[in-house]
């Protein structure tokens, strides 16, 4: 007997028996009629046209899993344009951008339905581009579909069910399988291989062993698949509840040598204080641990944060060394890394902002271990915040992310000695209005001060000024005008008024903090 049951404020069918009677069948119908009621209007309105419809994949699938649907995917046996005759009055608003592939999308009141012609995509060998073919049956159209939990319907209006291939059951099992053999359906379209570690990610389902095999087999046929579309499904995939997940499935079917291999090569660096399994789990951790934070910075579902929390130490590889007494450094490897990071994600076409700030956290992410764990100065505290610019949250995040040691101890002095610095940027800021410090002299008081003409001096004279801002605090005008003279004597500047430049003994620096951030003299920064 079928029983529905509530699960997390929402009816679930997944604790019953999934094999296909009349009277399990008449339940889920009644859960689906109930979930989705707004698919029964436009379910009517093709079968007066002597047209199929049934509600298909994601919306199905998420009804049994008690969640609510978004967006309504339909299959039709309808020809596109006859879709178009159909819902033109019906309608609110139709769209055709997707009309290429069988799709016609339209909104009716507040729901958004597409609606597609039976079909199946396959790409060609050494294509981009997949061919689309159109179907004549919801069974064919299912056969064609990733996984058997996206390969179920619901024909309209009667919200009859149709799983030929075991969804529901795979469901309850919280398995990824495919209709048909994994290495055809993955050979039809190879995107399918990141869309399994996307919905590993986002459900919490294993892979099961046949698909993963598939996986790493023809993992070398995503070459065929263009950067955007990659990059899409692995957008897709760090935005899911547990990202790691996924990440670890790329890594152990081989997928990730394929698109993440700086993620890969993780593996095989144990890190430099031997209290982490390797750096590739360590990494999971950042990751993980930075998510959980997220919430606490308003910083929920961030993209930018999670990147930069997985490719935080793919330097290491490069820059490890061996010290005198058998342990393991990785010397500027957050420079490094930073590199890495911006040639991955641009070659991956992800968004110029999130490459360039992905990578200035990766370089950014040693900052607070190279001053160490002790009372921070002034200039160092406002040398972090003008480092940091607008990413100074997300450097929060990932920098206490990165803390993973085991040592209880030691973990709460690193919470504290941060808690600390954020105490001191919230003071300074209210003195100083941190954010915004700039040199205590523009660069047109500059040039008039100087004699000068606009070009490469007034920027060197800009970044000496910036410094003692950043050194010294506010000194006022007066005293940034007699430094900034000081600095252009020993420049060979010689302003209008001063036919002989002050005599200097050296050329004077603006005072530095204890230790430059983010170079530790052991190199041994707490990851």
């Amino acid at each position: 007997m079928l029983f529905a049951i509530r699960a997390a404020g929402a009816l679930s069918i997944l604790s019953m028996a999934v094999s296909n009677t009349e009277e399990q069948r008449r339940a889920a119908a009644a859960l689906l009629r109930e979930r989705v009621p707004a698919a029964a209007g436009i379910g009517r309105l093709f079968a007066r046209h002597g047209y199929q419809l049934a509600l298909v994949g994601g919306p199905v699938r998420d009804v049994f899993l008690g969640e609510r649907p978004g967006d309504l995917d339909l299959a039709t046996d309808a020809a596109p344009d006859q879709v178009l005759a159909i819902v033109g009055r019906w309608a609110d608003r139709v769209w055709t951008v997707g009309i290429d592939f069988g799709t016609v999308g339209l909104r009716k009141k507040d729901v958004v339905f597409e609606v597609t012609t039976y079909r199946s995509e396959r790409y060609a060998t050494g294509s981009r581009k997949p061919a689309v073919r159109y179907g004549r049956s919801l069974e064919e159209d299912l056969s064609r579909r990733d996984f058997t939990i996206n390969a179920m319907a619901a024909r309209l209006p009667g919200y009859d069910l149709v799983d030929p291939f075991g969804g529901l059951a795979a469901l309850k099992d919280k398995v990824l399988r495919t209709p048909g053999r994994p290495q055809d359906s993955f050979g039809d379209d190879p995107l399918r291989i990141l869309r399994a570690a996307r919905f590993a990610a986002r459900l919490g389902f294993e892979v099961a062993p046949e698909v993963r095999a598939a996986m790493a087999e023809q993992a070398p046929r995503l070459e065929i698949v263009s950067a955007e579309r990659v990059t899409g499904e692995l957008t897709r995939l760090m935005l899911a509840p547990d990202p790691a997940r996924g990440i670890d499935v790329l890594v152990g079917t081989g997928v990730a040598d394929e698109i993440l291999p700086e993620v890969s090569r993780l593996r095989m660096e144990a890190d430099e204080h031997y209290r982490h399994k390797d750096v590739y789990a360590h990494s999971l951790t950042v990751l993980r641990q930075a998510i959980a934070l997220e919430p606490r910075y308003g910083l929920d579902g961030d993209l930018t944060v999670r990147l930069a929390a997985l490719l935080h130490d793919i330097g290491k590889p490069a820059t490890r060394s061996l010290l005198p007494d058998g342990g393991v450094a990785f010397h500027h490897h957050e420079v490094v890394g930073a590199g890495l990071a911006r040639r991955r994600l641009t070659a991956l076409r992800f968004p110029n902002d999130v490459v360039r700030d992905v990578s200035r956290l990766v370089e950014l992410h040693l900052r607070f271990h190279g001053y160490g764990e002790g009372e921070w100065t002034d200039s160092a505290v406002r040398r972090y915040v003008r480092d940091a610019g607008p990413l100074l949250t997300r450097l929060h995040v990932l920098t206490r992310a990165d803390s993973t040691t085991r040592n209880r101890a030691k973990a709460e002095r690193l919470a504290r000695a941060y808690d600390g610095l954020e105490r001191r940027i919230a003071e300074l800021s209210q003195q100083e209005e941190l954010a915004r410090i700039r040199p205590e002299l523009d660069g047109h008081e500059i040039m008039a001060i100087l004699g000068i003409p606009p070009g490469l001096p007034v920027g060197r004279a800009l970044s000496f000024l910036l410094e003692l801002r950043i050194a010294e605090g506010e000194i006022g005008k007066q005293r940034a005008t007699q430094a900034l003279l000081h600095w252009a004597a020993a420049e060979g500047i010689v302003p209008p008024e001063s036919p002989e430049p002050p005599e200097v003994p050296e050329r004077p620096e603006p005072p530095e903090p204890p230790e430059r951030p983010g170079a530790p003299e052991s190199g041994r920064g707490e990851d």
